[in-house]
């Protein structure tokens, strides 16, 4: 029987870095994150779409979309927001759904959705066994994401604010790794986890 955890925490707080540990331990992955990068790939069904919702000004010269420029849309206009959810959202889970089936096929014993909208977008609580969280300080978090994507604080709070807020995320998680601290005390977490977790 193939275990799934999911893997969340709001936008820079350290997911990314704790699931790169987990792959490293042999853990599949299944990457929300870069699921949705496919989705929206030159040539794909939802780029067509996204293109014809918000406007070719939202492709770049090389035909890639221009993600800054639609997150600075989307993350300031709930409305928006939505728009590109509909579009995304179905294929996005028809491929979580066919890489779950796989590994489930293949007997996994263990397998991490890393998804750092598990909590909002309500379907992935359903199909995870259980969840863990990387959590740290809202004002780190704010911080670290203002460094990260060159944001302002505004844009950056903009965007946090889309997403619950982190103590929410935690009073629901089975497991929390704190991350406000020190990297090796992070990932000292991570060891620990996975070594009550042997698969």
């Amino acid at each position: 029987m193939t275990r799934v955890w999911g893997l969340t925490g709001g936008i820079a707080t350290g997911k990314s870095t704790v699931s790169a540990w987990l792959r490293q331990a042999g853990i599949p992955i299944i990457d929300a994150d870069l699921i949705t990068r496919d989705v929206e790939a030159p040539g794909t069904l939802g780029l067509e779409k996204i293109a014809a919702a918000f406007g070719d000004d939202y492709l770049q010269a090389n035909g890639t979309l221009d993600r800054r420029r639609l997150g600075q849309l989307v993350f300031n206009d709930p409305a928006q927001l939505a728009r590109l959810t509909a579009i995304t959202t179905p294929l996005i889970q028809a491929e979580i759904r066919r890489q779950l089936a796989a590994y489930r096929h293949r007997e996994a014993p263990l397998v991490v959705v890393d998804a750092p909208t598990l909590f909002e977008v309500g379907y992935l609580q359903d199909w995870v066994d259980q969840i863990m969280v990387v959590a740290t300080t809202p004002a780190q978090q704010k911080q670290r994401l203002m460094a990260r994507n060159g944001l302002s604080a505004a844009e950056a709070q903009a965007r946090i604010d889309r997403q619950w807020p982190i103590d929410r995320k935690v009073a629901a998680a089975d497991t929390v790794i704190d991350n406000r601290g020190d990297i090796t005390q992070t990932h000292q977490q991570v060891v620990k986890w996975l070594d009550a977790n042997k698969f």
